[in-house]
């Protein structure tokens, strides 16, 4: 929003303030101004001058020798190239030693043998930008309308010796997008008074019932809706007051009633539009819902497809406006309008922001009414706008107002009690002090000792509860003045939950054991949320809104974007990466889409390249599947759950046969570790890769058996070792578990140590040695006891693995 400082001295007397004081004022009171802009950029010497005479320069067809009054004892003589000077017009001179933007002097000049002693100036060579100056003086210099003296300064009658403030007005305070909403605020600050514009309608013997009727169809969005009807108008150019004020704001002049109209829409905030009456089609007016498919040409000239989401008002057979968003070119008002059909109304906020967002299409009146207008100004503010017409364009407003009035509105009352106010504010404001400032507020109440009853205006749609007017009061109180106190009751030390410090703890051991943490997208492609999904059977979640295709879907597993940290190192000649994520991955399917997704914490890692090179001592190795899983492992160790989880050889998609393992807690899948597939590794230009990924979030919160410490033992350990014949299938960890179970108590440790396939072994078969350690920590074990214990082992891997021992 940008506000003229003199416009708005019309409504507040704010003149022994300046324009910087007030921005300052404005922005501690909560109103952020984010610059103050004069638009007098560095001009000087600039006057009103008169064309005395104007003939062709003798020595160039294109430019004119002007004799020129600038108010002093001789008329100077100044060559111009504009194709609309002429005699008789007052214009803006630019006297020799005159400073224009830019740091440009004007200086004596002989311009094809005439002598110029100054230059006319256009309204663009002052500094006003080429976008707010009419077409008919944006290609040649500007001509004053107005009575201007002869010799006087040309940026007063211009307005250039303003100033613009522009406020950065957060979504809440759309009370402020007008005039009058930012002299009440400025009102409230300076402890002033507000003059509101005094509007005297006077109108001719005719009723506007004759003129026109009102249906409105679509009364929830549309439950007011007055015609009021201005004939006699003669459109033309406005006053150069009136120029001044809207180019001030950023809008451009284009006439005097279409002008006015724009006018009061920055001065009360409500939205008007003008139809040509003659052009209108019928004697009524129909708001409703368009159809589907229904089309309608705009004022800037572009065809739009309408949908029955959006309102329209129509002469009761087609669209001539698309309700608070933007007229229809066919009733625009031109230069032969002489009766004015002027729209007062108000429409739900809602329905004008999904018409403006479908068709792309956002206004000065559309940005106003999504954030909400004064109900109580509607009306006021047409008959302001029929009174200017009337004033203006030489309009007679025809008596009455042609209305449908659905306004069930009643002005919001809050309770706000004092002791409260101080005791949220840490303040000690008086009963008499917060009256005082919801008086320069302008807001009504009733006083009940200590609590107020207070009455919101209209416009102000901001306030809503009582911290909402304990801010007002904190803001007009002033929050410099507001002590700075401790907080008071009962604090407590900030600390991590038990499962924050577990996933530090993991980080922790994941960089320990070498490997790097990466952060990725949450958001992935349709194609990259099929791949190493945690459960097979989700349904991918969708976002209504993508920035883009590659990130239109949640994801589903962490290790799809994993490849993508590997590709990005291997392609920067980085190709030794060990990496690994911890973040959130989400699942939904067909039962639960309409809720929200389900999130799980999961940890990934991807490893590719050689793990150690000790070039001087011979010595390398390149990542396997061993070391994935001795990771992991440790992983597991540090949350004491080793002992609790298995790994069972399986086929997953995109991962090696032969190399790939599931793995289960308690019994359940929480998990898996493998080589990528080859082809996949082809595919994406990569060399042997090991993945694996984790529920971290049920890793974490497994409640892990207590750990017992036991004393060394004091009599002595038998070992035995055996080794096994085994078909092929057979996995050395299915085998230990058969081991483990049938050892009972006195088997205190196994451990692979040998495997063999090959020479001399039967085709289908392996050979798996294990060592087998025994042990009573209360006496001496006999070898009658431990042949007896171990009997049971090799009879209990006769019949549950088919195991017998190597001949």
């Amino acid at each position: 929003m940008l506000v003229s400082y003199k416009w708005l001295q019309d409504y507040v007397d704010v003149k022994e303030h300046s324009a910087r004081d007030i921005a300052e004022k404005m922005t501690r009171g909560g109103i952020e101004i984010d610059f103050v802009h004069s638009l007098n950029q560095g001009i000087s010497g600039v006057v009103v001058g008169f064309v005395k005479e104007c003939t062709q320069h003798p020595n160039a067809d294109k430019l004119n020798v002007c004799q020129v009054d600038i108010g002093e004892e001789e008329l100077v003589q100044i060559v111009c190239g504009a194709k609309n000077v002429g005699a008789g017009q007052h214009v803006a001179v630019a006297k020799v030693g005159a400073v224009l933007p830019g740091d440009f002097k004007i200086k004596k000049a002989k311009l094809r043998g005439e002598v110029s002693q100054g230059m006319i100036c256009s309204l663009q060579e002052l500094g006003i930008d080429s976008k707010l100056v009419q077409k008919e003086y944006s290609e040649g210099i500007y001509v004053f309308k107005d009575e201007v003296e002869v010799g006087s300064c040309a940026l007063s009658a211009l307005n250039l010796d303003d100033e613009i403030l522009e406020l950065d007005l957060t979504p809440n305070r759309a009370d402020c997008l007008n005039m009058l909403g930012v002299a009440y605020e400025i009102a409230a600050l300076y402890e002033k008074e507000v003059t509101l514009p005094s509007i005297e309608v006077n109108s001719n013997e005719e009723n506007a019932a004759d003129y026109i009727d009102v249906k409105v169809e679509a009364k929830e969005d549309n439950p007011y809706y007055g015609a009021l009807i201005i004939k006699d108008v003669k459109v033309g150019t406005s006053p150069l007051w009136l120029q001044n004020r809207l180019m001030a704001a950023g809008i451009r002049p284009i006439s005097n009633v279409v002008d006015i109209t724009n006018y009061v829409l920055l001065e009360y905030g409500q939205p008007l539009h003008a139809f040509d009456y003659d052009l209108f089609g019928s004697k009524e007016v129909v708001v409703r819902r368009a159809k589907d498919g229904e089309t309608i040409v705009t004022l800037d000239d572009q065809e739009r497809t309408l949908s029955s989401d959006h309102l329209v008002i129509t002469n009761g057979k087609e669209p001539v406006a698309i309700a608070g968003v933007m007229g229809g070119a066919t009733l625009e008002v031109h230069a032969g309008t002489t009766t004015v059909l002027l729209e007062a109304a108000y429409f739900e906020g809602a329905t004008i922001r999904k018409a403006s967002r479908d068709l792309g299409l956002r206004s000065d009146a559309s940005t106003r009414y999504e954030k909400g207008i004064a109900q109580d100004r509607v009306l006021a503010a047409g008959r302001r706008a029929a009174a200017l017409m009337a004033e203006l364009a030489g309009g007679t407003i025809v008596s009455g107002v042609v209305e449908q009035d659905l306004f069930s509105y009643e002005l919001k009352t809050i309770e706000l009690d004092v002791n409260r106010v101080n005791n949220r504010l840490g303040t000690q404001v008086s009963t008499e002090e917060v009256m005082a400032l919801m008086n320069r507020l302008g807001f009504t109440y009733d006083n009940n000792g200590d609590v107020l009853q207070v009455t919101i205006p209209s416009r102000r749609p901001d306030i809503q509860i009582e911290e909402d007017l304990m801010e007002e009061v904190a803001r007009l109180y002033g929050y410099d003045l507001i002590p700075t106190t401790l907080p008071a009751g009962a604090t407590t030390q900030g600390a991590l939950t038990e499962y924050q410090q577990k996933r530090r703890q993991a980080r922790r051991t994941l960089e320990g054991s070498g490997l790097s943490q990466v952060i990725t997208y949450s958001l992935t492609s349709p194609e990259k949320a099929k791949g190493f999904a945690f459960e097979m059977n989700q349904t991918p979640v969708t976002l209504a809104m993508p920035m883009s295709e590659d990130r239109s879907t949640m994801r589903t597993s962490l290790i799809p974007h994993l490849f993508d940290v590997l590709s990005y190192n291997i392609n920067r000649k980085n190709p030794d990466v060990f990496v690994y994520e911890i973040g959130s991955i989400f699942l939904s399917n067909e039962e639960t889409l309409t809720n929200q997704p389900l999130e799980k914490e999961m940890v990934a890692g991807a490893l590719t390249g050689m793990w150690m090179d000790h070039g001087w001592q011979g010595e390398k190795k390149a990542v396997d599947f061993f070391l994935a899983k001795g990771i992991m492992e440790k992983l597991f160790e540090t949350f004491g759950v080793e002992e609790e989880v298995v790994f069972e050889q399986a086929t997953l998609p995109d991962l090696h046969p032969g190399r790939t393992a599931l793995v289960k807690l308690d019994g359940k899948e929480i998990g898996f570790i493998g080589q990528v597939h080859p082809s996949l590794q082809k595919q994406l230009n990569l060399k042997e890769t090991y993945v694996f990924e984790l529920d971290l979030e049920t890793i974490l919160k497994h409640q892990a058996k207590p750990v017992v410490y036991q004393a060394l033992p004091r009599y002595p350990a038998m070992t035995r070792d055996i080794a096994l014949v085994v078909d092929s299938h057979r996995s050395a960890g299915e085998v230990e578990t058969v081991i483990h179970w049938a050892g009972g108590e006195l088997l205190k440790k196994v451990r692979l140590f040998d495997l063999y396939e090959g020479e001399h072994m039967e085709e289908g078969k392996k050979s798996l040695a294990f060592s087998l350690t025994y042990l009573d920590p209360e006496r001496t074990l006999t070898d009658e006891e431990v042949t007896k214990a171990h009997g049971e082992v090799l009879k209990m891997l006769e019949e549950h693995v088919g195991a017998t021992l190597r001949g």
